[in-house]
């Protein structure tokens, strides 16, 4: 069994927003954000980042080796939660290897090869050029829940900010205001997975069709919904006339 780190996601957040205000270059934020991963999301011992330029995949960064041997076993065949993730758009999730039937030469030559029992991939826009995807692992099966999925989604988020705040040299003061939405809307999202049963690309869309039919933006509605699920039972539905928002 694994042990890990119990950390404060807030501080890891700011020491990646710092890690950008530094000058680092995209190679040494990709790296610093799968080892962040391993900080934060519950569940994940190991993590990588992959990059898909054009029609060609590769490995950007990882956490350590064991997420580097996924990853070019993953390559290798051409089939696994990472690719399909970039190339469906929706996060992938097998919670155990051992007994699931989605890739299952992937999972089969995973358990085979190394420690690792569950992986999720989430996507990561990079830029118009490049996506890529977060790529999690556990040592032990069923080990991610909504939560995981939750701050897997604010991180791949954030690396996305973070990868064209890095290329562009924006400011920290300019990164923090975009973590700060989409920690919100991570959060938002989470709490609508729980609430609805549903993945985390149906919350999300949820959260985006509310925003386009009550003409809000979407970090406001998150904020709604997560000040609603605070102060009383949440209830299904959108009240469009005064832009208060329910979580169903």
């Amino acid at each position: 069994m694994s042990t890990r780190l119990h950390v404060d996601p807030v501080g890891v957040f700011t020491a990646l927003a710092d890690i950008v205000g530094q000058g680092a270059t995209a190679s040494e934020m990709y790296a610093a954000i799968s080892v962040a991963a391993t900080l934060i999301v519950p569940g994940c011992d190991h993590a990588s980042l992959m990059v898909r330029r054009g029609g060609t995949c590769g490995t950007a960064a990882v956490s350590d080796g064991v997420a580097h041997k996924i990853d070019q076993l993953e390559l290798a065949l051409g089939d696994g939660p990472c690719l399909d993730a970039i190339e469906e758009q929706t996060t992938q999730i097998e919670p155990d290897l051992t007994t699931g039937d989605r890739w299952p030469i992937f999972a089969a030559r995973v358990v085979a090869q190394t420690q690792v029992r569950g992986a999720m991939s989430v996507r990561m826009p990079v830029d118009r050029a490049k996506v890529g995807a977060l790529n999690l692992f556990s040592d032990e099966p069923n080990a991610f829940d909504s939560t995981s999925v939750e701050r897997a989604t604010v991180l791949a988020a954030f690396g996305t900010v973070a990868s064209n705040a890095a290329a562009l040299g924006e400011d920290v003061a300019a990164l923090r205001r975009g973590l700060v939405s989409n920690r919100v809307i991570g959060r938002a999202v989470g709490m609508l997975m729980v609430s609805n049963d549903v993945s985390a690309d149906d919350a999300f869309d949820i959260l985006r069709r509310t925003s386009q039919d009550a003409n809000v933006k979407l970090a406001d509605i998150a904020a709604d919904i997560i000040r609603q699920r605070s102060t009383q039972q949440p209830q299904c539905g959108v009240d469009r006339q005064s832009r208060h928002v329910q979580a169903p």
